[in-house]
């Protein structure tokens, strides 16, 4: 079976993700390119040093670098994603622009145990694109549909930190994590029919289908009335506009485990491994797919709009495994290096992509009854690779100021014949940078900014009725870390 994807063909069920306790931009794919400002500043470098509570997301063993006491920490982040679609001299600008993250974190360390607790934000994307785009009308009849997806990932996490002796610390998190996807996306005759015939972008099967093959003229249907000569778009519908959980939820487990090692006074060595997710599917039961059609009335065709309300479920969406390898080199006793590797394998997670719609058995719009009960499941081929992100950053102490820089780079993990426009996880290059504060032994603050560069990718599309698209994706993002020692 061929894997070539034309451009616009995933529109359909292609998931865009959201950081979970608010919307995030995500561009390591659809993983954070750092979490916590002190980290982030320094190119998302965190392996082998103290950067706060926020090492519960990164290496937990880092929190028992801390002094003995207990530390709180609330943090606030904004995400400035630049997103725009381009195809046959059509341009589309995502709406979704800005985005804001809470989280916080709270450890205490008594006699080399440190532990806690925290809830922060995984990662993910979305995209927002008005009724006017050339997203919105995909039969080219008028239609003024929005097209959106979010999909927000997040965790509740209890970590707990044991300093074996004077050089070796280790780590482990429990991670309860849970997801929410809000989808509102159109697909045109052409990529339907490819689900269901050709299948170059997925395979779809299932009753809802064969009930409409019966209506559908172009599959053999005879003509007369309520038979349907054009399909105009396929559009489904399903999400709750709520900035901190989407429509469809799942929930489920996960863990990490890591250690630092003090090699010499200047050298320290860490790692941490995070687990697949065990995420149950993601459901709900107020869903809509609403099926444009030009239909034989009887006395000629009429194009109508078919509402079948249903239940969807997201089989198996998971978060892959990670996992990464740092230093840190305390170069002088103000001036400290890091550098990390992380490796994330996504080729495990998002090689298809399988949803399933089932139309409830009472329709309250009489031209739906036809498909009370029915349903259609797709699956949507992926194929990403595995990420290998670098992370490299620098920190000079000034008294109670400390200065930080850093880069980060991650290849984009999806090939371009897969690209969709409505899910852009194409960012590569990233400059960061930030400060902390000291006031005091007992409080201070952090912030950074990353610039993500733009990078464009465009889908070649299959060269006859899908146009090439160019999608390009970049982003202005701060972060802001209050900390409260005791």
């Amino acid at each position: 079976m061929s894997r070539s994807i034309p451009a616009l063909s995933r529109t359909l069920f292609s998931i865009s993700l959201t950081l979970t306790s608010a919307l995030a931009y995500a561009t390591n794919g659809m993983n954070m390119e750092g979490y916590g400002p002190v980290a982030t500043a320094m190119g998302g470098a965190s392996m082998a040093y103290d950067n706060g509570t926020a090492a519960m997301m990164n290496n937990p063993a880092t929190l028992g670098l801390m002094d003995d006491g207990d530390r709180a920490e609330l943090f606030f982040g904004f995400l400035g994603p630049d997103v725009t679609a381009e195809a046959g001299g059509m341009e589309a600008d995502s709406d979704g622009t800005a985005y804001y993250m809470p989280a916080l974190g709270w450890v205490r360390k008594r006699s080399g145990l440190t532990f806690g607790m925290g809830v922060y934000g995984q990662g993910g994307m979305g995209t927002e694109y008005d009724q006017d785009t050339f997203l919105g009308d995909p039969g080219m009849v008028g239609a003024s549909l929005e097209n959106r997806s979010e999909l927000s990932v997040g965790r509740v996490i209890a970590p707990l930190a044991w300093n074996v002796n004077d050089k070796l610390t280790l780590g482990a998190s429990a991670d309860l994590v849970w997801a929410g996807l809000d989808l509102k996306m159109a697909m045109s005759e052409a990529q339907f029919l490819d689900l269901a015939t050709t299948q170059t972008l997925g395979e779809a099967s299932g009753s809802l289908l064969t009930s409409f093959g019966a209506l559908y003229e172009p599959f053999g249907a005879p003509v007369g009335p309520g038979s349907i000569r054009t399909l105009n778009h396929a559009y489904y519908d399903f999400s709750n506009n709520n900035d901190f959980t989407g429509e469809a939820k799942a929930y489920g487990y996960a863990g990490k485990a890591g250690f630092v090692y003090q090699a010499s006074k200047k050298l320290s060595l860490g790692a941490s491994y995070h687990s697949k997710t065990k995420l149950g599917n993601l459901k709900t039961d107020d869903a809509k797919l609403l099926m444009g059609v030009e239909v034989n009335t009887g006395a000629g065709y009429a194009n109508v709009d078919v509402p079948v309300r249903g239940k969807i479920k997201v089989d198996d969406f998971q978060w892959p495994a990670t996992w990464a390898v740092g230093m840190k080199l305390q170069a002088t006793p103000k001036f400290l290096l890091a550098f990390d590797v992380k490796r994330l394998l996504w080729e495990d997670v998002m090689e298809d992509f399988t949803m399933k719609f089932t139309a409830d058995s009472y329709q309250p719009n009489p031209a739906a009854a036809g498909f009370a009960g029915a349903d259609i499941t797709a699956t949507l081929y992926q194929d990403w690779e595995d990420q290998t992100v670098y992370q490299v950053g620098g920190a000079y102490q000034f008294n109670k100021l400390t200065l930080r820089a850093g880069y980060n780079y991650a290849a984009n993990p999806v090939p371009d014949e897969f690209l969709n426009a409505l899910f852009p996880a194409i960012a590569e290059n990233h400059l960061t940078g930030g400060f902390g504060y000291q006031f005091d032994d007992t409080q201070s603050i952090d912030f950074s900014v990353v610039k993500v560069f733009e990078n464009s990718e465009t889908n070649p599309g299959n060269g006859s009725t899908i146009p090439p698209v160019k999608s390009s994706h970049s982003q202005l993002n701060f972060q802001f870390l209050y900390t409260r020692r005791y």
